[in-house]
């Protein structure tokens, strides 16, 4: 992995080098990514989809050659299935909201999980407040892995939707996907997947895992803020109502009402960041310029050597252990039976120029099951080595040194 490739990594943090080990709150960029948003800005930049002159038409050529890559990517049927938004939270609000118009009434029930990030349970508590329907969640083990019996019980008639994370952004721990799907989907009942932490980390198939809908952002996979994708197969996203009006995403405009424009473009209206899903385009070319198979058996033995680091330190507790993970890790330290709060930790780490991520991860439901007032989150990046686990340690020894 070409560290050299991001700039940042070169920054200093209170005058010690940068590590940063905070990649699933957001994602360091690459110079190409980079160079690709200057390159947008000053060469092409127009509005798409409505000019005949050359720049209109340059722009409209590299957001729809961003699209078809979003699809190439995560192998979905078609273009058409691929909506950009500004990123999973957008994602999960706009689905919440057109899914719910259309199919959502008085006492159904949206099912999530215990494990769920604040994006994938309020937009469904907005729409079942709205639709006096019923959010149910799947209950966790005492080691905090999902409770599928539990999740075969909840499964009703009642049912409309499944919506939950293919990673914990608290955790890291993957989620057997599949056998939701599955289980769902022997019921007729779609499924929405999380992908804002195993995207950027993993191969991620729709058309294998056969889910109804993906989410995830652009942020988290080396790409800017602003860009993320909402995934639905044709069949949904044909049946599903727009959840925003104005241009872009009208066919035509009468005093007597509106017809809407043909897929993907129903769900995009107004002005598309297709500067952002240009450098979009230039993170997957990136990524897959590595591979997976080398991100993947890079981060899987980072997470591991670092596990076993923490490991070795007295008065850790690492939470999900010994659970299959992508690229995360959340843990307390303590003293005896006492917890160090891990805003105290987060920030001796700091000022050693460590980045890490402190607090309830807006997982509040899934914090207060642990039973604790948050966590210190290390996660990892395709540009992270052992050098970089190794500092970290050494930093969490020294503050453990000043706390206990």
């Amino acid at each position: 992995m070409n560290r050299a490739d991001f700039p940042i990594l070169n920054e200093t943090v209170h005058g010690r080098p940068l590590v940063y080990l905070d990649n699933a709150a957001t994602s360091q960029k690459p110079q190409q990514v980079l160079n690709a948003i200057v390159e947008a800005y000053s060469t092409w930049n127009s509005n798409i989809h409505r000019g005949v002159h050359h720049l209109s038409q340059v722009a409209t050529s590299k957001h729809e050659g961003a699209r078809q890559a979003v699809a190439d990517f995560i192998n979905a049927k078609s273009s058409d299935e691929i909506v950009f938004t500004k990123g999973t939270t957008d994602s999960l609000n706009a689905l919440a909201f057109s899914f719910g118009e259309a199919f959502v009434h008085e006492g159904d029930e949206i099912i999530v999980s215990g494990l769920e990030h604040h994006s994938n349970i309020v937009p469904w508590q907005m729409l079942c407040e709205r639709k006096k329907a019923i959010l149910r969640h799947i209950p966790l083990r005492e080691d905090l892995s999902l409770d599928l019996e539990a999740f075969k019980g909840l499964l009703s008639e009642k049912t409309k939707l499944v919506s939950v994370a293919h990673v914990s952004n608290v955790l890291g721990t993957i989620q057997p996907i599949e056998e939701i799907i599955r289980l769902a989907h022997a019921r007729n009942i779609p499924v929405c997947i999380d992908g804002a932490q195993s995207v950027p980390h993993m191969q991620v198939d729709v058309q294998a895992l056969d889910c109804d809908f993906l989410v995830f952002s652009g942020h988290k996979m080396y790409a800017p803020t602003g860009i993320g994708v909402l995934y639905g197969k044709r069949e949904w996203l044909e049946q599903i109502p727009p959840h925003e009006g104005g241009g872009e995403m009208i066919d035509h405009v009468r005093w007597s009402g509106t017809t809407y424009n043909e897929l993907p473009y129903k769900f995009e209206a107004g002005t598309p960041n297709f500067v952002g899903s240009y450098a979009l385009h230039k993170a997957i070319e990136y990524i897959e310029s590595i591979g997976w198979k080398a991100i993947e058996a890079h981060e899987r033995e980072l997470t591991e050597y670092c596990e076993q680091q923490l490991n070795a330190i007295y008065g850790i507790h690492i939470y999900g252990a010994g659970q299959p993970k992508a690229g995360v890790i959340s843990f307390n330290l303590y003293n005896g039976e006492q917890l160090i709060h891990p805003f105290d930790v987060g920030t001796l780490l700091d000022q050693q120029g460590v980045a890490v991520r402190t607090g309830h991860h807006c997982a509040e439901p899934l914090i207060d099951t642990m039973g604790v007032p948050g966590t210190v989150r290390v996660s990892f990046g395709l540009y992270n080595d052992k050098e970089d686990v190794d500092a970290f340690i050494a930093a969490l020894q020294r503050a453990q040194r000043m706390l206990v």
